[in-house]
């Protein structure tokens, strides 16, 4: 069993993020936020899929003029979904110069790293974390190793140098991208924001230095921690990479709230990354989003298609019925359907599922069995399979799940 670190709860919008309540699922949108059609709908998607909270990139005044209208927006769709303002740079202008942004999103992302240099550095932090304190907003506050701040860099390069025992060049960046994280979480303090505003991130891009980094900050800090890896990647390395870190931290009980940064394909589905993130912390036991589907990889015994194709409908089915199914049918996200493609193990997977169909291999007899709570109810056979088992398991979810709703 998972035990999770303890970590000081933060109130962003409608959810609580730390304080060992659910890691939540996060997302980012890729849109131009001064596109305000495009980006609400972007929006939308992402917390339609599962978002619990989405980050828009504020870098401009028309950025910044959007954001209201576009809260006002997803209200009309009945989206109230927690928007989170990433800044860089000019963060600071925009904040004071676009009033109501501030006011229309639920929490800050500032990078410590890009903020300022030298002695306009702290003034513009300052004037972000201020804002932020007066409206009772939340800050994360997210160092980077891609944007590390040079000068916090430089001064731990030249410390390690006259050292008697010098570090190598990974282990400077890594504790430098810790040390600016909690310097900054610390000034924010200072500066007048409460320790339960603060949530904190080392992004790091290499799957060791993430696990070695918050390893390290866990052990260092109490504040909320964010998980991600940085420029993760696309398609599968992007997936592998991600669930290969946060599975290890997860598993240590480090992590409150999570984001898959994968590259998109050409015209992909920006909620992949939401998918990805759910199924992460679902089959490692920490939450519960949609049924699962068990399916066999498939050898010479299925030579036919048919237990791919079913499978994958099915798996399409339960993730697209959802939305409207956790309104109605309390527990369904813990539903477990097999789906299988000979009598090796089909009918032994399918007895230990809320649901399972063992389809016929090469040369086997035509015929399909339906197993329904570890119990044989019927054989299906004939040229309409996939469609009785759909209806079997609509039926299931409506006459079990209903009871509890």
């Amino acid at each position: 069993m998972i035990v999770r670190k303890q970590t000081r709860g933060v109130k962003v919008g409608n959810i609580v993020i730390g304080n060992q309540q659910p890691v939540a699922v996060q997302s980012m949108t890729n849109t131009d936020t001064a596109d305000i059609v495009r980006t609400t709908n972007q929006i939308a998607d992402l917390a339609r899929a599962g978002s619990e909270l989405v980050r828009i990139t504020v870098n401009n005044n028309e950025a910044a003029a959007a954001v209201a209208e576009i809260r006002e927006r997803l209200a009309k769709l009945d989206c109230d979904v927690p928007l989170v303002g990433d800044f860089h740079f000019n963060g600071h202008k925009l904040l004071a110069d676009h009033p109501q942004c501030a006011e229309a999103l639920s929490k800050f992302r500032i990078n410590p790293g890009n903020v300022g240099k030298g002695n306009k550095r702290d003034h513009q932090f300052a004037s972000m974390i201020e804002t932020a304190a007066i409206l009772d907003k939340p800050v994360r506050i997210g160092a980077n190793w891609g944007s590390l701040d040079q000068e916090l860099l430089a001064t731990m390069l030249d410390e390690n140098a006259a050292s008697k025992s010098p570090l190598e060049l990974g282990e400077i960046y890594r504790n430098a991208v810790i040390r600016s994280a909690l310097e900054s979480a610390k000034q924010a303090e200072e500066f007048g924001l409460n320790a339960d505003k603060i949530i904190v991130s080392c992004k790091m891009s290499r799957v060791q230095d993430l696990i070695s980094v918050y390893t390290q900050l866990s052990q260092s800090c109490e504040y909320a921690l964010h998980l991600g890896l940085t420029e993760a990647g696309m398609g599968s390395k992007g997936i592998v990479a991600s669930t290969a870190a946060l599975g290890v931290l997860l598993q240590q009980g480090i992590g409150d709230t999570i984001r898959i940064s994968l590259t998109p394909e050409p015209g992909g589905d920006r909620t992949k990354e939401v998918i990805v993130a759910q199924e992460i912390l679902q089959t490692m036991g920490l939450r519960s989003f949609t049924p699962m589907v068990t399916a066999c990889p498939g050898c010479g015994r299925t030579t036919s298609t048919v237990f791919q194709e079913l499978a994958d409908d099915i798996q399409s089915q339960l993730r697209d019925a959802m939305p409207d199914w956790k309104t109605k049918y309390a527990g369904v996200e813990d539903m477990t359907v097999a789906v299988m493609g000979c009598v090796v193990n089909g009918p032994g997977e399918s007895k230990h599922a809320n649901i399972g169909i063992s389809l016929p291999g090469t040369g086997e007899r035509p015929v399909a069995p339906v197993y329904v709570d570890g119990e044989k109810t019927v054989t299906l056979k004939g040229d309409n399979i996939a469609q009785e088992f759909q209806d079997i398991v609509q039926k299931y979810v409506v006459e079990k799940y209903s009871q509890t709703a």
